[in-house]
């Protein structure tokens, strides 16, 4: 029963995730379910939803809610010059090797081109600019330096656009670059003007839209973590498109690159900097049909783009569904069909083909790919099953090699027919299809033991492998539970600071209460409506000799001192009842040391929400209280 509920769990944040795509444009489908599932249900505790399909009730009437959401998914936790070693190195170890290089490789009128992806508030993007600002100077670093800074949240942006932070967010800085940089206005400082111009900023998704280009540097840190593995293949991909040769990248601290060592080299593991290679080596960058919406605009397609673009379009006018795979093994097109049929997407092209289920499922197709392009011919799979539910799928699957110009093989096309319709039609010959299946399973299984020594090395590798990325996704999701513990602690500062602004406040009014009590000459006395003493003034303890300890909380009319109470208790029960004031009454008295007093007793009303009297005790000025 836990199980099935799991289940039906993962399928509702599914359907929401898909919800917030198609209501708002915000894909989290490359995100790691564990982070992104625990940020969506601290939102729905917030709200007191409980489950994933009532509050996609509450989004859609209650447009707010989308906002609320956003902000609770994408943790903006930034400062200027965050991880501070890093900075340093990239400072010290980077900079001065870079820019000399950077002055001498790019042209006067060319300039060095920088991208902060997903910059949050702004404050690493003013970190780049200070950075470049201190090693070129102000006025080289206006006429060449242009930073890019992009995020998905449009309520981040708006805040780095004003470039206005607070004394705290500026305390990383020292005094010299604050007043370097920063010029006060009122309670905050601004970023200064000058130096503002030359970051752009914009919204950007960096799992759908294309990446800015020409790049000598690209800051992107702690954003890869929240993404699953492939989402981040296909994000380094974009990145590699994006830089020069020879131009640098530089992750956070819980990031680093898996298998990539031909396109980057390593300048500091520990730090997260790395440079591209020259060349072009790696898979292919495949940019989405979305446009990038910072800094560049669509460029005019070449002839053979074009011819991609019409091969394409042939590809997906084709009724059946159709898969072609290089040499390499790489899915290279998918046509609609495809897609449509085995729940493939666009962002599959360019992924191995092994690692996609229609490579073994209805069928192992792996090994017929190598058959056919061994023995340079077309295979045929007749009435291979596929079970999507209850229901029962036939297709037959035509592997064809496709050889190029040179004869050496360019890809193989495989071809998926469904013949559902005519199986069920023909299950005598469907019994016979199957016969034929079986004995040519049987022969495939001799191909396949000559490759188990092979299989067995490589399972070694891909172990090692899977070790390395296990632990990773650890620390990633380590540095995300840090980064949310550390949000969860800011907000926690300030109500700390409001409370300790309130409790002052009450202890000032207390003291000022008190002071006010305590100056009066004459005894002071205050009862609840329980007839209590609630307080008991320097007058009262002067006249009477009791100290406020022995009075405090104790019935008025039981305390035995100089003062009959009882006699004033008909004008006490009045002024309760009233709610006004009564008249003086004088009433025969012993004060503290003895000597007969003739006192003087006012009641007044006290506190509405509360109920209870003030009693104000004088003796005569001919009375002598000593």
């Amino acid at each position: 029963m836990g199980q099935a509920r799991d289940v039906e769990t993962d399928e509702e944040l599914e359907q929401l995730l898909g919800f917030l795509r198609d209501a708002r444009g915000f894909d989290f489908t490359g995100y790691k379910r564990s982070s992104l599932g625990r940020r969506i249900r601290k939102r729905m505790a917030d709200v007191e939803t409980e489950s994933y399909a009532d509050y996609r009730d509450r989004l859609e009437t209650n447009a707010d809610e989308f906002n609320a959401l956003f902000n609770t998914i994408l943790i903006n936790v930034t400062s200027f010059f965050r991880d501070p070693d890093a900075w340093t190195f990239l400072q010290r170890e980077v900079v001065p090797e870079v820019v000399p290089e950077l002055l001498a490789d790019t042209p006067a009128d060319e300039e060095i081109r920088v991208w902060s992806a997903g910059c949050s508030s702004g404050e690493e993007a003013y970190s780049l600019v200070i950075m470049f600002a201190e090693a070129l100077g102000v006025e080289e670093t206006l006429n060449r330096v242009k930073i890019y800074a992009t995020d998905v949240d449009e309520e981040a942006l708006r805040d780095a656009r004003s470039g206005l932070y607070t004394a705290k967010a500026l305390e990383p800085l020292s005094p010299e670059l604050r007043d370097t940089y920063f010029e006060q206005n009122g309670t905050r400082f601004n970023f200064r003007t000058d130096l503002r111009r030359r970051v752009i900023f914009g919204r950007h998704d960096i799992t759908r839209d294309a990446p800015i280009s020409r790049l000598d540097l690209l800051v992107c840190r702690n954003a890869l973590m929240y993404f699953n593995v492939e989402a981040q293949r296909q994000i380094i991909d974009r990145f590699h498109f994006a830089l020069r040769e020879r131009g640098f990248l530089f992750l956070g601290k819980a990031e680093m690159l898996l298998n990539d060592a031909e396109r980057f080299e390593v300048l500091s593991m520990r730090q997260r900097a790395f440079r591209r290679r020259p060349g072009d080596a790696g898979p292919p960058y495949h940019s989405s049909p979305a446009k990038v919406r910072v800094g560049v605009g669509p460029e005019k397609l070449t002839t053979a783009a074009r011819s991609r673009q019409l091969r394409d379009l042939i590809l997906d006018a084709n009724p059946a569904p159709a898969i072609a795979v290089d040499g390499e093994g790489t899915a290279v097109l998918i046509n609609s069909q495809a897609r449509a049929q085995f729940g493939l997407t666009s962002n599959d092209i360019g992924r191995p083909f092994q690692d996609l289920e229609i490579s073994y499922r209805p069928v192992e197709l792996r090994s017929l790919i190598e058959q056919a392009t061994h023995e340079r011919r077309t295979l045929r799979v007749n009435g291979a099953e596929r079970r999507v539910g209850e229901e029962i799928q036939y297709f037959d699957i035509l592997i064809q090699p496709l050889m190029g110009s040179n004869g050496l093989l360019a890809a193989t096309n495989i071809t998926f027919s469904d013949v559902t319709v005519a199986t069920q039609l023909k299950s005598e010959n469907k019994r016979v299809r199957e016969d034929l299946e079986t004995a040519y399973e049987e022969l495939q299984s001799t191909n396949e033991e000559l490759e188990t020594t092979n299989e067995e090395l490589q399972s070694s590798i891909e172990e090692l492998e899977t070790t390395n990325e296990e632990l990773q996704s650890t620390n990633e999701e380590l540095e995300t539970t840090n980064e949310e513990l550390q949000s969860g602690n800011e907000e926690l500062e300030t109500m700390n600071e409001e409370m300790r602004t309130r409790t002052e406040e009450l202890d000032e009014a207390r003291a000022f209460l008190e002071g006010v009590v305590t100056s009066i000459a004459a005894g002071v006395v205050v009862l609840d409506k329980e007839l209590k003493v609630k307080s008991w003034n320097r007058g009262a303890v002067d006249m009477w000799g009791l100290r406020p300890d022995e009075v405090i909380d104790e019935p008025f009319f039981s305390l035995d001192f100089g003062l009959p109470t009882e006699m004033l208790r008909p004008a006490v029960e009045k002024c309760l009842e009233s709610g006004k004031r009564t008249s003086p009454s004088r009433v025969s008295a012993v004060n503290r040391i003895g000597r007969p007093i003739t006192c003087n007793v006012l009641c007044s009303p006290f506190d509405r929400h509360n109920g209870g009297v003030v009693l104000l005790l004088e003796a005569d000025r001919g009375d002598s209280g000593d």
